[in-house]
């Protein structure tokens, strides 16, 4: 049944991977292999030996002379100890996602323009790759991306240049997300499975993450693409939809922010944290709101509301759901392989079997190349499950080095393809970039960020 169980992860994986080669979205794959991995558990309970128990994170070798009746307790708690576990990182990233929805309704986005007052493509280029790495910490990679793109397309008229820019704006929005615990989905996932703490992760991972931001720019500020300046555009500039907007990008970005403040001060899950910051930013979005309204006039040119329902309301109808029910699949999917102690076999026989490549940590440690090449792997699958394996297979304690490399090299990894993150997905998509087009131009100083940050990190963790 075990052998069943993983070729069902094996071709639902594929499946993931083939998105858009099948032309079927992630999520069906992910929750149909999620089903179907736990009803195999549950249909084939009694011919398993051994069984992995996350709560106490140990492989309980006597499961196979357990009762059937001990054997389905077992598993219907670990069951819901997973669930709990992936529900807290639902709940999070719905509160972080309604928060930005809320921000963008009051077109509070638009604020980011104003910082643009040159026409020089060089610095041009260094203003968006600075945002895009600060920007990602804060809001998630992907969202920066698509807040960037969209500014890039009012400031920037030739397709063919801002494809420059938006390749450059990938690999520094998913370098800025390495380091934050808000900001990459996979980075999250280690903060909330306690592997990581946001002090370490920043110290760890800040510079090694410049760098992979700053060097790509570096580079790419050379290159013929980037030289001279913009063509003037005649077009007026573009009033916010709101009187309200900059006050409630600073008001969102504050509430996010304050997460790791709230957990690290109360010691409670970030979601609770998350979904505190979600009703503040509620309260002041509601209020505003309803003072654009006059029981006289509601549609005098100083009214500038999109409608008489609640802004809450129509940012969680844009709520991506097919993001939350993919993560649901693929991280109960890794969990399935995580109670059968299978992942904890692969890493068991994965440590000593490679040279590290810097700083020994004994005979049981995991080799840096294993790391570097999850990193380049995530360029070619979804990160997210790698990470999630990654969660299921390795137990050292929280905020070993292992993880922090993991944070890095999963975060930014994925800029080597365009298909290898969410942001790079999200660019392709908004700007009809060609594959092979950023595989030739963009992937070679992606890769190089990467390296580059790589080897600073292998510095940077001799320090703590």
């Amino acid at each position: 049944m075990e052998l069943v169980i993983i070729l069902v992860f094996v071709v639902g994986y594929l499946a993931i991977t083939l998105e858009h080669t099948l032309k079927i979205d992630k999520l069906i794959p992910a929750l149909v292999m999620m089903a179907i991995c736990w009803a195999a558990i549950a249909l084939g309970l009694d011919s398993f030996t051994q069984w992995f128990d996350s709560g106490q994170h140990a492989l309980l070798e006597t499961f196979g002379g357990l009762a059937h009746e001990e054997k389905l307790h077992l598993m219907e708690e670990t069951l819901l100890h997973h669930l709990g576990k992936t529900a807290e990182i639902l709940v999070f990233l719905l509160g972080a996602m309604t928060i930005v929805e809320i921000i963008d309704y009051f077109d509070g986005f638009s604020t980011i323009k104003s910082f643009v007052k040159t026409k020089s493509k060089r610095k041009i280029l260094w203003v968006f790759s600075f945002l895009a790495f600060i920007l990602s910490a804060i809001i998630d990679n992907l969202t920066a991306t698509i807040v960037l793109i969209s500014i890039l397309q009012k400031i920037v008229k030739d397709r063919d240049v801002r494809m420059w820019y938006a390749g450059l704006i990938i690999i520094a929005a998913n370098a800025g997300g390495a380091w934050s615990p808000i900001g990459d989905v996979t980075t999250t996932m280690l903060w909330i499975g306690k592997k990581v703490t946001t002090g370490h992760l920043i110290g760890y991972l800040l510079a090694p993450s410049f760098l992979c931001m700053f060097v790509p720019s570096l580079i790419a500020s050379f290159m013929p693409a980037f030289k001279g300046d913009l063509e003037s555009s005649d077009e007026d500039e573009e009033k916010s939809k709101s009187k309200y907007g900059a006050r409630m990008l600073y008001l969102g970005l504050a509430g996010i922010v304050s997460v790791p403040i709230f957990k690290s001060v109360t010691h409670l899950p970030p979601y609770v944290g998350m979904m505190l910051a979600l009703g503040v930013v509620a309260v002041f979005a509601e209020v505003y709101t309803s003072s654009k309204f006059s029981i006289s006039d509601i549609e005098t040119e100083d009214n500038d509301t999109h409608g008489h329902h609640s802004p809450v309301h129509e940012s969680l109808s844009k709520i991506e759901l097919p993001s939350i029910l993919f993560f649901l699949g693929i991280l109960m999917a890794v969990a399935a392989l995580e109670s059968l102690g299978i992942l904890f076999d692969l890493a068991s026989s994965l440590k000593g079997t490679m040279p590290r490549l810097g700083t020994e940590l004994g005979e049981e440690g995991v080799s840096d190349l294993v790391i570097l090449l999850l990193g380049v792997g995530s360029a070619v699958i979804d990160n997210v499950p790698l990470v999630a394996a990654s969660l299921g297979m390795f137990s050292e304690p929280m905020d070993n080095e292992l993880w922090h490399f993991i944070a890095y090299s999963a975060g930014t990894g994925g800029s080597m393809l365009i298909i290898g993150s969410a942001a790079g997905v999200v660019a392709m998509g908004m700007e009809k970039i060609d594959f092979f087009w950023y595989l030739k131009k963009i992937s070679w100083l992606a890769l190089v960020g990467f390296l580059v940050g790589s080897a600073a990190f292998m510095v940077t963790r001799t320090l703590f």
